[in-house]
């Protein structure tokens, strides 16, 4: 009598798992950033790489069209990249080039920009990474256009290369 419920148990236990399973399936689970174009930037509070000094967004988003907001760090090898493309991206005066120091050593940083010349405008320091997951980054390099009004305009995921420096020139030109 017990076996009969048994295998009755595990036949609809495997009903379940299936339809768990093929829902599941179903589900597209592909993120995309096309609806985060209506998303404005938020007012984070850091320290300034140099100075050591409390910094909002608020203050820097100040005087420029678009602005890049780029999270990088020394150790990162597609930062090193995607480098050149931010130091051409700084001759426009249309924008502005924003950076955040991802979990970095500040001697590193120091080095790194020293040896591939500093692109940023300001940089600021995101010493244990919470601020760049707050904004919705995935990890380093990640980069945010931001308009005039400080609405994300287009979020680029992994490094900036020629494909997407050209995106740029054409998106800051209209």
């Amino acid at each position: 009598m017990n076996n009969r419920y048994f295998k009755y148990f595990i036949v609809i236990f495997l009903i379940f798992t299936f339809f768990i399973f093929y829902y599941g399936l179903k589900k597209k689970n592909f993120y995309t950033t096309e609806d985060i174009s209506i998303k404005k930037f938020p007012n984070l509070i850091l320290n300034d790489f140099y100075t050591d000094s409390t910094t909002s967004f608020d203050d820097i988003l100040k005087g420029s069209n678009y602005y890049l907001v780029n999270i990088w760090a020394s150790w990162c090898l597609p930062c090193r990249e995607e480098h050149p493309y931010l130091v051409q991206l700084k001759k426009n005066l249309s924008i502005k080039i924003i950076g955040i120091n991802y979990k970095d050593k500040r001697d590193n940083a120091l080095k790194f920009l020293d040896e591939y010349e500093n692109p940023y405008t300001v940089i600021l320091n995101d010493k244990d990474g919470t601020t760049s997951i707050e904004i919705g980054a995935y990890g380093v390099p990640e980069s945010f256009i931001l308009n005039e009004e400080k609405k994300i305009v287009k979020k680029i995921i992994g490094p900036i290369d020629k494909k997407k420096f050209n995106e740029i020139k054409k998106l800051i030109k209209k």
